[in-house]
Parts: C-alpha cells; sequence; structure tokens
C-alpha cells in the first residue's frame, strides 16, 4: 500500500514536471525570439571558445619579455601593443578570458552551495533554523559587500581562489533569500505535504520534489551573479588580492594600464571593453532568460503593435 501511495505521489510529481517541460519548450521558442538575447548567448559561448583554444588564438606566449618592445604601439606583430615589459597585450588578454570562466565557475559555486544549501533548508524546515540562518544572512547584507569582500579577502590572503571564496559569500545572501522564499511557497503544495505524509525523506523531497520546481528564479538570479563576479575579479585584481603577477587576468591587465596611463594610454581599452562587453552579455542573457521563464517573452512585431496601438490610445 505504500509503495502504491508513493507511486501515486511521483506520478502526481511526474504530471508537474511534464507541464513544466511544455512551459520550457514554449519559453525556448519566446528566447530565441528575443534577438538581444541571442547575440548575447553568441558572445558568451565565443568566449568560452576562445578561452578553450587560447594557445591556438595567441599569437605571442603571454609571459615572455621583450623590453626591446616596451610600450609598443599596435602593430602587425603585437595587434593590440605591448606593455612595460614588451608582453604582447592580445595573448594576455586571450589567455585572461580562462581567469575570468575560472572565476565565474568558483564564485557561483561557493555562493550557489551556501545560499541554495541553506536557503532550501531554512525554507523547507523552518522554526530555529530558518530564524537563525536569516539572521545571519541579513547581518550579512547590511554590510557593503565590497568592503565585506575586501576585507575576507584580506584575511584569506591574495590569489584567485580566495578572492572568489570572498565573493561567493557576499553573493550568498542574495541566493539564500531566494531560494529559502521559493521552497517556503513550494513546500506548502498538497504533493509536497502528500510526500511528508507517506514517509519520504526530506532530502528526497528537496532533491527531486523542492528544488526541480524552484530552478528557474535560481538559473536567473545565477546569470547576474555571473555578471557581478566578472566586475568583483576585475576590481579585487586590480586592487591586488585578486590574480597574481605575472599570471594575466582583465583586472591586472587593467592596473597595468593606470600605471602607465600616461606613456601608452591605449592599453587601457582592451581589457575595459571585455570587460563590459562580458557583463552586458551576462546582463542581457539573464533579461531574456527571465522573460522567455517568466513567459513574458515578446517577438518584435508583438512590440510594435503594442507601440502603435498605445500610440492611437494617447491620441484619442
Amino acid at each position: 500500500m505504500r509503495r502504491r501511495r508513493e507511486m501515486t505521489i511521483d506520478e502526481a510529481s511526474g504530471a508537474t514536471r511534464e507541464r513544466r517541460r511544455l512551459r520550457e519548450r514554449r519559453g525556448v521558442r519566446q528566447f530565441v525570439a528575443n534577438r538581444a538575447a541571442v547575440v548575447s548567448v553568441c558572445f558568451l559561448l565565443a568566449l568560452v571558445l576562445l578561452a578553450f583554444l587560447a594557445p591556438l588564438v595567441a599569437t605571442h606566449d603571454p609571459d615572455e619579455q621583450n623590453l626591446l618592445n616596451k610600450f609598443q604601439s599596435p602593430s602587425a606583430e603585437h595587434w593590440l601593443g605591448a606593455d612595460l615589459y614588451g608582453r604582447d597585450l592580445f595573448s594576455r588578454l586571450v589567455y585572461s578570458s580562462r581567469v575570468t570562466l575560472l572565476a565565474m565557475l568558483q564564485g557561483l559555486a561557493v555562493a550557489s552551495s551556501l545560499g541554495i544549501t541553506l536557503g532550501l533548508i531554512a525554507g523547507y524546515a523552518g522554526g530555529v533554523a530558518d530564524a537563525l540562518l536569516s539572521r545571519v544572512s541579513d547581518a550579512i547584507m547590511a554590510l557593503p559587500p565590497m568592503i565585506l569582500a575586501l576585507a575576507i579577502a584580506g584575511i584569506l590572503g591574495a590569489g584567485l581562489t580566495n578572492a572568489m571564496i570572498a565573493i561567493g559569500v557576499v553573493l550568498a545572501p542574495p541566493q539564500f533569500r531566494l531560494a529559502r522564499g521559493a521552497a517556503q511557497s513550494v513546500a506548502s503544495e498538497t504533493y509536497i505535504e502528500a510526500c511528508r505524509a507517506i514517509g519520504c525523506s526530506p532530502g528526497r523531497i528537496l532533491w527531486r520534489h523542492v528544488l526541480p520546481n524552484i530552478s528557474s528564479p535560481l538559473l536567473i538570479q545565477t546569470t547576474f551573479a555571473a555578471g557581478v563576479i566578472v566586475i568583483a575579479e576585475a576590481s579585487l585584481s586590480f586592487l591586488g588580492l585578486g590574480v597574481q603577477p605575472p599570471q594575466s587576468s582583465w583586472g591586472v591587465m587593467l592596473r597595468a594600464a593606470f600605471d602607465s596611463i600616461y606613456q601608452a594610454p591605449w592599453m587601457v581599452l582592451a581589457p575595459t571593453v571585455m570587460i563590459s562587453l562580458t557583463i552586458l552579455a551576462l546582463s542581457t542573457f539573464g533579461d531574456g532568460l527571465r522573460d522567455s521563464l517568466e513567459g513574458r517573452g515578446r517577438t518584435r512585431s508583438k512590440r510594435r503593435r503594442e507601440r502603435v496601438e498605445s500610440a492611437a490610445r494617447s491620441s484619442v
């Protein structure tokens, strides 16, 4: 009898997952109709491809020094010029994309493992655990994010991994609050109550029934957090608490360009453009993902028709 009831619950949950899959297919069509989001995805895929193919794309060894090429302007040999030590800036820019992707993976891993896990536990369990974890989250969010990240990175020491641990701790509270609120809303559903009634373990309920139903808002939050990680990594590396020379990153390149702004002002352009485009692509991708998952995707013709109708109503 218990096995039959459990199968019934699984069938009900399966029906819910089927409806979710139908919404996801509709969301994919709406996402593809968003040209800006598609362009952002293409840029991010190109960035990932550039990171994996860095040894083939780079024209020089990124750490090779040649003082004869000190502050050389862009040329056929050095497409973006050379820095203070004669290192090729294009090659360093290409290899820096690997650092950016690694920073995003590390920062998101720390933020998700802390925020989402503890948020699910707090939202599902409630009571003392919820109150305690919520107060800790509120205390962290009350502090200035960058100051807190600088303090944690200063305690842990310089380095990319330590910097991303600091950023992950700063980004965990927003994910905690989102996961907690979503878990609380899903935990009150009828099929969750039925799972508890037949004796399903909390881990099974959280993993098989709660987490899949709150994956959409968590995924949207993750894309926006990735953009924050990019600018945070560049900021900490610029201040000397992130990637350490001679390893290259966009923040390190910005620091070198800042120190040589009067001798070679063009050095600041390439890392600034890459940081800006990456953050813009992640933000646009997150907006498109949110619109498609929430069913607000609109084609260009629909938007044009809405503008015409709005203008007609205002003229009347």
